[in-house]
Parts: structure tokens; sequence; C-alpha cells
């Protein structure tokens, strides 16, 4: 004799899918994984093999992640709020490059200098400390203004202006 599943398991098994904001969440955390693997690399090697200052070492590194994890994010963490053309993609990347880019930077900058000022780690265990603390600011950021989705660039537009956006299918003319 089998034992028949309770119908939310049933239910649960049956048609399960992730959650939009959990899968987006942790497609997030996987391009900030390979991001963090670049800044790091780039960290290394300017400040380890070219003896760069950490300072302007740093920026560059978290300047080369932001690059990298924006194309990602395009293409695979908020490939659903695409943009027409080339000009939305290039002001999808100035507002992340402004936004995350300089959130990232600003924030990896003073955190890890306060991280090497305060506590006994080395200059990687401090970039990593400041990467976690600004991490969770830029998926709030990205989500909210950058890779914000149609409807909510509708809703903003319609505020500020009284009148109808541009925008077609989804997709960001502004």
């Amino acid at each position: 004799m089998t034992r028949e599943l309770h119908p939310f398991m049933q239910t649960a098994i049956a048609g399960w899918e992730m959650p939009t904001s959990l899968h987006r969440w942790l497609i997030f955390n996987s391009v900030g994984a390979m991001g963090f693997l670049v800044q790091l690399a780039m960290l290394a090697l300017l400040t380890a093999w070219l003896r760069w200052n950490i300072v302007p070492a740093t920026a560059l590194a978290v300047e080369t992640a932001v690059i990298h994890n924006f194309f990602w994010h395009e293409h695979w963490t908020w490939s659903d709020r695409g943009v027409h053309g080339w000009k939305g993609g290039f002001r999808r990347f100035l507002r992340f490059n402004l936004s995350n880019g300089l959130l990232a930077i600003a924030g990896n900058l003073v955190f890890t200098v306060l991280f090497l000022d305060t506590l006994p780690v080395n200059y990687v265990a401090a970039n990593v400390l400041a990467i976690a603390v600004c991490s969770i600011l830029n998926y709030v950021v990205s989500d909210r203004f950058v890779f914000r989705s149609a409807s909510m660039r509708s809703s903003i537009i319609s505020a500020q202006t009284g009148g109808s956006p541009a925008c077609h299918n989804g997709k960001e003319e502004l």
C-alpha cells in the first residue's frame, strides 16, 4: 500500500516554480560571485604583480567587476526587462555605473581602507568584507532603479509628467 502525499505537497511538487524575486536574487548573487572573482583577480594583479597603491587598484578592480556584472545582469538577471536600441542600453549602462558603480567604488574604497585600519586583516580580507557590505544595497538599487520594470517606469513617468510614458512592449525608450 502506497501512502499518498498531502495535497499541499502534491501542488508544490507538480507546479513548483521559484518565485521571481527569489530566482532573481539567486541569479544576482551568482553574477556577484563571478564579479567578486573578477574583482579579486584584478586587485591581486594590480597590487601584487604591478605594485599599485591599494586605493587606485581597488577603484580599477571594482570598475572592472562593475562592467562585468552589468553585462551579465543585462542578459541574465534582468533579461526580462529589456530596453529598445543601443541608446536605451547605453543609458542603462550609465545608470548602472553611476549608481551601482559609484556605490561599489566609493563603498569598497571606504570600507576596504576602514577595515584595513580597524581590523587585523590583509587587503584581500578587507576587500571581501567591503564587497559583502555593498552587495545588498547594489541589489536594491539595481532592481528599483537601473533595471526597473516597464510598469515601474510607467508609474514614475506618469507621476512626474501626468502623461503617458514612452514605453512599448515592456521595453524602455527613455
